[in-house]
């Protein structure tokens, strides 16, 4: 019995070790300012009336540059944004938590075709922005961009991650 009342201090005080570790874990994982640029890459938007559209994107390929993505930024720009490659297609889901700009969410196939569009999300909103079915990226656009160009599903992304792109 003597040995139960010795542990129990023992005991206690690794569990509160464990509970203040686990909390200042999250905590640091937790985003809380705009990550540095990420290395850019040249895109073009063709339309289906043939209208090519040049970008340069910032490419989030790491899980960490993809958790932060857009967040904490106050703008994006006319000709830029931001691609996220997903290392297989996958269904893509996105949240505007932390993110101050509006943008256009573009969900597009492995051979760069646009599958699914959301124009204009609400800045800070935690709604789930959803492709509707596997994408091999999403790309991330300034709020009005796709109504503006008139880039609609169907029409094709050129970069050298989609296959028969070109």
């Amino acid at each position: 019995m003597k040995r139960a009342w010795l542990l129990a201090p023992i005991v206690l005080m690794v569990v509160l070790m464990l509970a203040t570790w686990s909390r200042d874990r999250s905590a640091a994982q937790e985003p809380t300012a705009a990550q540095p640029a990420l290395p850019m890459e040249a895109i073009t938007i063709v339309t289906k009336n043939g209208q090519r559209h040049s970008f340069q994107v910032e490419v989030a390929t790491t899980t960490s540059q993809q958790t932060v993505g857009e967040m904490f930024r106050t703008s994006v720009p006319a000709d830029g944004g931001m691609l996220f490659v997903w290392r297989a297609p996958r269904e893509s889901q996105m949240w505007m938590k932390n993110t101050l700009a509006p943008l256009d969410m573009v969900f597009i196939d492995a051979d760069g075709t646009i599958s699914a569009i959301t124009e204009d999300a609400v800045p800070q909103s935690l709604r789930i922005i959803d492709s509707g079915g596997p994408v091999a990226a999403t790309l991330e656009l300034a709020g009005g961009t796709t109504a503006r160009l008139g880039i609609v599903v169907g029409d094709k992304v050129v970069g050298p991650q989609f296959h028969g792109s070109g």
